[in-house]
């Protein structure tokens, strides 16, 4: 596992040192967590103790211009979709749901050796998104660059991203979101308020902002809140979140078996979330404060950063299989919800 926080200059690594698959039992573990989107599936785990690590492998940027070349894809391919995205639509009409994310997975053929340059590309494109490489014998390989944190934890402190709405970038932050847009992000940013409630104390709710992921936008909220440490559940916290309406749907569990009965394909890890768990984080004066008064004041937190897998990739010999998505409401027009899929593939295929 190799991979680059957002606006990081360096990489860290973790190598797992032999082929046996871990699983997440009860999220107290440490390790770098690798979850799938069911989450009643367990996720993988490359434990600390059965790893060697590197915090400071160098990051060399590289000129790299992306493909512009027209994407191509199979008309079979858009019509399921549309035909999927249609029948989505009709469940929210009977108020089955209200809104439900609906994804699909392309095949590119590559050269499956090339896959180190093709991580190379998405380091060098993509400064603002956790950009990863992540590999195990018995599973698979899978790169991606995302641009949504699912939550971070810091001692007491507890922060998620709420991102939805998504247009082409024009060169201009200065964005004319529409009301689909804007709702489709407010359901996303009403689910995680409502169900953190409980578990944590002193919520703050930023203004929604317009962000840029690669050649798209975003709407984006961030939510920020202390935690209740006593009776603290990570594990159940996850299993209140994850996945959110970002990805699943409102509400989550009705959504979530509509997908796995209608996308006609296996997620796996997409849109799943992956990060570091239960790191140790040290805390404390500058590092250039070398006497003994002021390294008394360094100590040590537990840190969890984990993000959701979107904008990424499979590699299996010498194809990549591509996935994406996008949300589907009341207003939404299937033909335009297919030209977002498209525009969000651009992302990945891009770098191949």
């Amino acid at each position: 596992m190799v991979y680059r926080k957002p606006q990081a200059s360096n990489l860290k690594g973790i190598f797992q040192k032999e082929d046996t698959v871990y699983k997440v039992e009860n999220y107290k573990e440490t390790g770098f967590v690798f979850a799938p989107f069911d989450d009643s599936e367990k996720s993988i785990l490359i434990p600390l103790e059965h790893a060697d690590s590197l915090d400071s492998i160098c990051s060399t940027e590289e000129a790299f211009h992306p493909n512009q070349n027209e994407i191509t894809f199979k008309e079979l391919e858009k019509e399921n979709h549309i035909e999927l995205i249609a029948k989505g639509i009709q469940y929210i009409d009977k108020n089955s749901f209200e809104k439900v994310v609906l994804s699909r997975k392309e095949t590119v053929a590559v050269s499956g050796s090339k896959f180190l340059t093709f991580f190379k590309n998405l380091l060098n494109s993509y400064a603002s998104a956790f950009v990863y490489c992540w590999y195990h014998p018995k599973i698979g390989l899978w790169l991606g660059a995302t641009p949504e944190t699912l939550m971070k934890i810091e001692g007491h402190q507890f922060s998620m991203m709420s991102l939805a709405g998504t247009q082409d970038y024009k060169g201009t932050l200065n964005v004319d979101w529409q009301d689909k847009e804007k709702r489709e992000q407010q359901i996303v940013t009403d689910f995680i308020t409502s169900n953190l409630k409980p578990l944590v104390k002193n919520i703050k709710i930023s203004e929604v902002e317009t962000v840029k992921a690669g050649n798209l936008v975003h709407l984006r909220t961030m939510i920020k809140a202390s935690l209740n440490m006593d009776g603290f559940n990570l594990k159940h916290i996850l299993s209140v979140i994850h996945p959110t309406p970002a990805v699943c749907g409102m509400p989550k569990q009705t959504t979530k078996k509509f997908i796995l009965e209608n996308e006609n394909y296996n997620r796996e890890f997409y849109t799943g979330y992956l990060g570091e768990l239960n790191f140790e984080q040290k805390t404390g004066p500058s590092s250039k404060l070398r006497n003994t008064e002021n390294q008394a004041y360094t100590y040590y937190k537990r840190s969890t950063q984990l993000y959701v897998n979107l904008r990424c990739m499979q590699i299996i010999n010498n194809e990549a299989y591509i996935y994406i998505g996008g949300g589907i409401t009341k207003t939404s027009n299937p033909e335009k919800e297919w030209e977002e899929t498209v525009s969000k593939s651009k992302v990945i295929k891009s770098i191949l």
